[in-house]
């Protein structure tokens, strides 16, 4: 039995007989290409519907893909389209149809089957006979045929293949962890959502109200930012009308906000790190001299450290490469680097130098967690506490050692080029969030006169 992709991929082009009636019902739409507006990333296809004999109804018929996608230039994809479309239109017009078999239709034309040879470079009188083709047909009424939709899966999975290209693999893994869990929501409240356009502002709200009930304002509001961010792929390709996420408002929330140690706190975490645990120590070093974040320090490879200039480059928050001094203060404490293997890590689990194989986040928990078990539970400290704090509590103490020599202007400019931030404005909001300025006594300015 030929099934009707096999009569297309491998019919031999030949006349064709019009069968078709314009006294009855159109059964079929003519073929159109799909060509993904030019993408060849996505799928281009033929379509077209067929009207089913049992309900008398248009129905699209599956796309025809053969193997024009492995062609990896518009002009050979749409030539190899292009052949294709003609082809099928010439066996509709004989009678073959997508519900029945049609192999006695096949040996009553007496055509013989074989595998047209698709030039990618055919002569101008072959262009010329396709479009022959295609502006002689006898169908003259053509039914406007919509786009076929992509599915809520195949869509998501496509946009995020594009974030997976343009972020790091940290962001990725939190992009599609949430997706996931947005898609099983969908799947279990909503079965009947199949299409990416079946996707409404209202389901997505719904879905965040839910998010926020099990878990926190601030958790709700990261799931609306990546989906936001997700779906306006979908929009810049051309997938979905509009990003409605950009409508559903941010709630406001209140940050938790790790608080500065006090001098007398510091101290005595140091001094008992020193005779416990020195690898976390000059882990927490690293954070509060040369002021780096805790992810940051995770990065640290050997090779990223120059001893010549003793410098150091790193991948920051803002910045894809950072170049900082290592203060005289901190270069002391290092061990000799020359020992280690350039791809080493600078910390390594329990050891100062060294292969691990653990992903960024999981080596970040290892030192939260062990900064938890030997210093958080030997000083009785509250959640507001963490190896953050150590960021804050050094800037705040440059900051207040600057002023004293200078204007608030220049100590912050100085400051600046110390902590990396790439705006005063930027610099003064953390430096207001961290409480790090604080006025001059006005006890006077209280008093009656």
């Amino acid at each position: 039995m030929l099934n009707f992709k096999q009569i297309i991929t491998f019919a031999y082009e030949s006349e064709y007989d019009n069968a078709y009636d314009l006294n009855t019902k159109k059964k079929f739409s003519i073929p159109k290409i799909y060509d993904a507006n030019g993408d060849l990333s996505k799928r281009w296809y033929v379509y077209f519907s067929y009207r089913n004999p049992k309900t008398g109804k248009l129905k699209r018929i599956t796309p025809f893909y053969g193997d024009a996608n492995k062609y990896r230039s518009k002009e050979d994809r749409m030539q190899v389209l292009t052949q294709y479309r003609k082809t099928l239109l010439k066996f509709l017009q004989q009678g073959y149809s997508p519900f029945a078999d049609n192999s006695q239709l096949h040996s009553s034309l007496n055509k013989k089957i074989e595998k047209p040879v698709i030039t990618l470079n055919p002569v101008k009188t072959e262009i010329k006979a396709i479009e022959e083709v295609i502006e002689t047909t006898p169908i003259k009424i053509e039914e406007k045929v919509e786009e076929p939709k992509m599915e809520i899966r195949e869509a998501f999975d496509f946009a995020l293949n594009y974030k997976k290209q343009v972020v790091s693999v940290t962001t990725f893994r939190g992009y599609k962890n949430r997706i996931d869990v947005f898609l099983k929501w969908i799947n279990t409240t909503h079965p009947t959502i199949k299409n990416i356009d079946e996707l409404t502002k209202k389901i997505t709200f719904e879905f965040l109200n839910s998010v926020l009930e099990n878990t926190s304002a601030r958790n709700r509001n990261n799931y609306r930012t990546e989906l936001s961010s997700i779906i306006q792929v979908l929009e810049d390709n051309e997938l979905i009308k509009s990003n409605f996420v950009k409508k559903i408002p941010t709630l406001k929330t209140t940050p938790n906000r790790n608080k500065t140690y006090t001098q007398e706190t510091q101290e005595a975490i140091f001094k008992h790190l020193e005779e416990n645990d020195q690898v976390l120590l000059l882990f927490i070093k690293f954070i509060s001299y040369n002021l780096l974040r805790p992810i940051e320090v995770c990065r640290l490879q050997i090779k990223d450290i120059n001893i010549a200039n003793k410098t150091i480059q790193f991948k920051a928050k803002n910045s894809p490469l950072k170049t900082k001094i290592i203060p005289e203060l901190l270069w002391k404490e290092l061990p000799d680097l020359t020992q280690f293997n350039p791809d080493d890590l600078l910390f390594a689990g329990d050891q100062i130098g060294g292969h691990w194989d653990a992903k960024l986040n999981n080596r970040r928990d290892f030192y939260s967690k062990r900064f938890k078990k030997n210093v958080k539970q030997k000083f009785d400290l509250g959640i507001d506490y963490g190896l953050y704090s150590f960021r804050h509590t050094y800037i705040t103490k440059l900051y207040r050692a600057l002023v004293k020599e200078s204007s608030p202007f220049e100590a912050k400019s100085k400051l600046m080029l110390i902590t990396g931030h790439l705006s005063m404005s930027a610099l003064e909001k953390y430096l207001r969030d961290i409480d790090a300025e604080l006025p001059t006594d006005y006890s006077d300015m209280l008093k009656n006169k």
